[in-house]
Parts: C-alpha cells; sequence; structure tokens
C-alpha cells in the first residue's frame, strides 16, 4: 500500500512538472513573439534618442557613408511620431521670446509715425516718416487668431528634385518659401504660395536696374498669385533703399500683391533665442526663420528641402538647390548645425523633417 502511494505521488509530481513546463515554454514563445512585434518600434526609439543626444561635431559625417549614413535612413523609415507636448513647448518659448503673431512684420499696429527702428545687425536707425508709414500693412497678412493646422515650409535644396512632394507640400494650410524659389517643378515643389521671401541682395544682382525695368520682376512674383513678398528692409542699411524700390514698383504693377517688411527686432529676438539654444552663427539662415515662424502659428509643421549636404541620404550628389548650385555663405551661415537642431525636433517630435521621396 504503501509502494502505491509513492508511485502514486511521483506519477503527480511528473504531470506537475511536465505541466509546467509547457506553460513556461508556452509563455516564453508568447514573450518572444511580442518582442519581435515590438522589435521595429523599440528599433525607432532607439533612433530617436540616438539622434537628441548626438554631438554637433558628428553631424558632417552623415554623408560619408558612415553608420550615422545608415542610422538616419532608418530613422527616416521610421512612422513619425509628432509629440504635442515638445510642440507646444517650443511654440510657447517662441511666442515669449519672439511673438511673430503680432511682430513679424512691420505694421500700423505695432509702428507708429516718427518711431526709429533700430537695424537688425547695428545701432543704426531709421526714422518712421509719413512715407515709410503707408507702406506698412494695417496689420500681419494671413494672420489667424486661432493658428493654423497644417504648415509647409520649403527649403531650396536639390534634394527636392525628383521628390514627387508637390501635392504633399500643397496641401497644407499654410506654404511658405524662401528667396523666390520657382515652382515651374510643381511635382516636386508644388505651387501653392502663402508667402515667399526674397534677399535684398538677390534683387540688387537680379534685377540692377529695377526702378526703370521692373516687368521683370513682377512677372517673376506673379507666378506666387497674390502671396505677399517679404523682404528683410531693415537687415543692413544698404537693404533699406532696394527694399523701397521693390515695394514702390510691384504697388504699381502688382497692387494686389503686398510687400512686407521684416520687423529687425523680431529677427534680433529670434537671433538671440537660437543663441541660447547654442546656435553660434552670424546670422540664422531665411529657412530657420521662416522654420520658426511656422513653428509658433502653426499645429503641424513639415520641412522639406533643408539639407546642406552636397549628397542625399543615399550617397547621391545632389546641387546646393534644386534649381541651381550657388552654394551659401559660409562666414554667415552654419547650416548643418542649423539642420542638427533641425533634426533634434523631428526626433522629439515637434516638426515633420522630410529627406526623402515622399509617397
Amino acid at each position: 500500500m504503501a509502494v502505491f502511494h509513492l508511485k502514486l505521488a511521483f506519477l503527480i509530481m511528473m504531470i506537475t512538472m511536465i505541466c509546467h513546463t509547457i506553460v513556461v515554454f508556452r509563455g516564453t514563445i508568447w514573450i518572444v513573439r511580442n518582442e519581435m512585434s515590438d522589435s521595429p518600434n523599440l528599433q525607432c526609439t532607439t533612433l530617436r534618442e540616438k539622434f537628441i543626444s548626438m554631438k554637433a561635431s558628428i553631424i558632417k559625417s552623415i554623408t560619408k557613408g558612415s553608420a550615422v549614413t545608415e542610422d538616419l535612413q532608418e530613422l527616416m523609415s521610421c512612422p513619425y511620431e509628432s509629440n504635442s507636448t515638445q510642440r507646444e513647448h517650443r511654440r510657447a518659448q517662441l511666442q515669449f521670446c519672439c511673438n511673430a503673431t503680432g511682430n513679424l512684420f512691420l505694421t500700423r499696429k505695432n509702428t507708429h509715425q516718427r518711431q526709429m527702428i533700430q537695424y537688425e545687425t547695428s545701432r543704426k536707425k531709421k526714422r518712421v516718416d509719413d512715407s515709410l508709414f503707408k507702406m506698412l500693412p494695417k496689420s500681419t497678412p494671413w494672420r489667424k487668431k486661432s493658428g493654423f493646422q497644417r504648415c509647409a515650409v520649403v527649403g531650396n535644396s536639390g534634394i527636392l528634385r525628383n521628390s514627387c512632394c508637390g501635392a504633399e507640400i500643397d496641401s497644407a494650410d499654410i506654404v511658405i518659401r524662401l528667396n523666390l524659389a520657382p515652382i515651374n517643378n510643381s511635382t516636386d515643389v508644388g505651387v501653392k504660395t502663402s508667402l515667399v521671401t526674397v534677399n535684398p541682395s538677390q534683387i540688387l544682382v537680379n534685377y540692377p536696374n529695377l526702378e526703370k525695368h521692373p516687368k521683370p520682376l513682377a512677372e517673376r512674383v506673379s507666378a506666387y498669385g497674390d502671396a505677399p513678398i517679404a523682404v528683410s528692409a531693415f537687415t543692413y542699411p544698404f537693404c533699406t533703399g532696394i527694399s523701397f524700390t521693390v515695394h514702390r514698383v510691384l504697388q504699381k504693377l502688382r497692387p494686389e500683391q503686398k510687400v512686407v517688411f521684416f520687423n529687425p527686432e523680431y529677427l534680433r529676438e529670434l537671433f538671440r533665442y537660437w543663441k541660447r539654444q547654442g546656435l553660434k552663427e552670424l546670422r540664422l539662415t531665411t529657412g530657420l526663420m521662416l522654420a520658426s515662424v511656422a513653428m509658433e502659428l502653426c499645429d503641424d509643421v513639415h520641412l522639406y528641402g533643408f539639407w546642406p549636404f552636397s549628397k542625399d541620404l543615399f550617397l547621391r550628389p545632389v546641387t546646393h538647390h534644386y534649381y541651381d548650385d550657388i552654394g551659401p555663405s559660409r562666414r554667415m551661415h552654419v547650416m548643418p548645425k542649423e539642420f542638427l537642431k533641425l533634426l533634434k525636433m523631428h526626433s522629439l517630435g515637434s516638426i515633420h523633417l522630410h529627406l526623402t521621396q515622399c509617397r
């Protein structure tokens, strides 16, 4: 009888051990499967964290076929993750320091007659006389109290060639373009324009006799419909006369298309803001300026054509601009470091940086 009970106890113990082994084995399979399904998300999270903490000295290796290149390729294949907390934090910072909503352009609301306007890059000042005051709009163009949902800022990098991003760009509520960039390739860059900038030095080089021959410029800007033309009239003293001439000739030939002047106070405060963020350069690029405007005014910011390198993400040669290969002033700008700032914000989920073909 004792032997029977001993055998029965042994049998029960063996059955229990087998059942436990099966449960553990099935649990292990479930864990492995779960980890396998989560591994792409885990990898994307790791890549985001990697670029958030990346040092500026490493950014130059992006187009050298290094591990950084492969990591960025993989990051761009990850689903974009928007982070409303990060977005609102950046927006609050920009509103507090700079206030694009009220101060982006000189208007009759933020400027008064006989006021002295200080230039962006010097202590020199310009008095607001009657003729200047009349040039100013009553309020900021396309201002909206509730802000905008989706905004696209279109940089001019050569990576936009064959990008097929035109339709996606045109689907935005607001589209901002830089330095009179051409829009004759609508498949890649779209045509919709809500604001376009022009650099006074562009006018000096490309339209030297503007007062006598204004039609070429008028024809050029007509491509943007009635989108306002934004000019940095008070960055340097030489910019002022050129900008006033642009305003006069376009007012006659295209009165429906307003010419507005950037507020030098806004640009000065924005420069100080990015300097506090670690950017050390003589002047911000127009791209970062307008991206900052979008970050403050828009809920969903998309950047296209922001790429400062001579090779694309897949190491193919690209021109500096999608329409020419004239490089920037390396003395004035540190574009790779600006790019790293944008890449970190993309990784944090506050802006969406597009570096590959649009689907």
